[in-house]
């Protein structure tokens, strides 16, 4: 026979009622100290989720802003590791469109060893920058070309230098920009690739931006990347999809450059837990479970 959607909602909330009565009798019987203890508990829990909830509301942005879609990144993968051919165009892309205004203070040249750059090309690439170091035997300041432990150059002196430079805005650091934005790289590529024009009876200051990706709208950087904005080396076609593929791979290395060991990691893990798994179970099963369970039965000598 076939049961009614009616039946189905008066059976669950019977259920329900039931276990609602049979939770009120129990904590009638409670202590009066545990019954404090758990009222207090419950109204403590209760704040804390309409507060998160009131938050999340707050700081959801307008019906305008538009959430970017899941791209199928090539590392997104269990086992994937990232493009570091795609690094390697990337970095060339940071250092020839995004260093104008964006610093990535924790990187340092040698950490493109090996990943995206031989040392002799990571070695090229610092000497084409002058440090400051210093002091000297004189006590005075010096230049010197860079090496493979200095850090990549600011392009500004200091965060009001930036906000001069950019009317009033301050460009955030890269370094770990992907982890630190909701969205991740999807986040970063489409607000590289989503400036447009304003919808109608939406109206953006002047020194500013249209992007429905960004909270607000409104963004003080012009849409740095274009088609052909640069030539790569490799000779890939630099469309702007492409270039901003790029990059944001390079900032997913650059904020976790520990990505490939750590799948790598977790693969032998796999690997030495389909050993170990049955092994144990073997043992918990067939040897061990018998020595807990025995009976031993003293019988005194008549």
């Amino acid at each position: 026979y076939l049961i009614s959607d009616l039946d189905i909602i008066q059976t669950f909330f019977r259920i329900l009622t039931h276990h609602l009565h049979r939770f009120k009798c129990r904590f009638l019987i409670l202590p009066k100290g545990r019954k404090i203890a758990l009222t207090t508990i419950g109204v403590l829990t209760t704040g804390g989720a309409g507060l998160a909830l009131m938050l999340q509301q707050s700081v959801k942005a307008s019906d305008l802003e538009l959430h970017p879609p899941s791209y199928p990144w090539s590392h997104n993968g269990l086992l994937s590791s990232l493009d570091h051919a795609s690094i390697r165009r990337g970095y060339q892309v940071y250092k020839q469109v995004c260093s104008a205004c964006h610093s990535m203070e924790y990187l340092a040249f040698r950490n493109l060893v090996g990943v995206s750059h031989t040392e002799a090309e990571v070695k090229t690439l610092a000497e084409e920058i002058e440090v400051v170091d210093g002091p000297d035997d004189t006590g005075e300041m010096f230049t010197r070309p860079g090496k493979l432990s200095d850090y990549f150059p600011k392009p500004y002196s200091n965060p009001e230098a930036a906000r001069a430079a950019n009317n009033g805005a301050l460009p955030p650091d890269l370094s770990y920009i992907v982890s630190a934005r909701h969205g991740g790289e999807d986040y970063v590529f489409s607000l590289l690739t989503g400036y447009c024009d304003p919808p109608a009876g939406v109206s953006v200051k002047e020194g500013l931006y249209y992007n429905p990706y960004f909270p607000g709208q409104a963004v003080g950087m012009a849409p740095p990347i274009y088609n052909e904005v640069l030539e790569y080396d490799d000779g890939t076609p630099a469309t702007m999809s492409q270039v901003a593929k790029d990059v944001c791979t390079f900032l997913r290395w650059a904020a976790e450059p520990e990505h490939d060991q750590r799948k790598r990691m977790g693969l032998k893990i796999l690997m030495g837990a389909s050993i170990l798994v049955p092994l144990v179970y073997y043992l918990k099963r067939h040897r061990w479970s018998v020595m807990k369970s025995r009976k031993i039965a003293y019988r005194p000598p008549k």
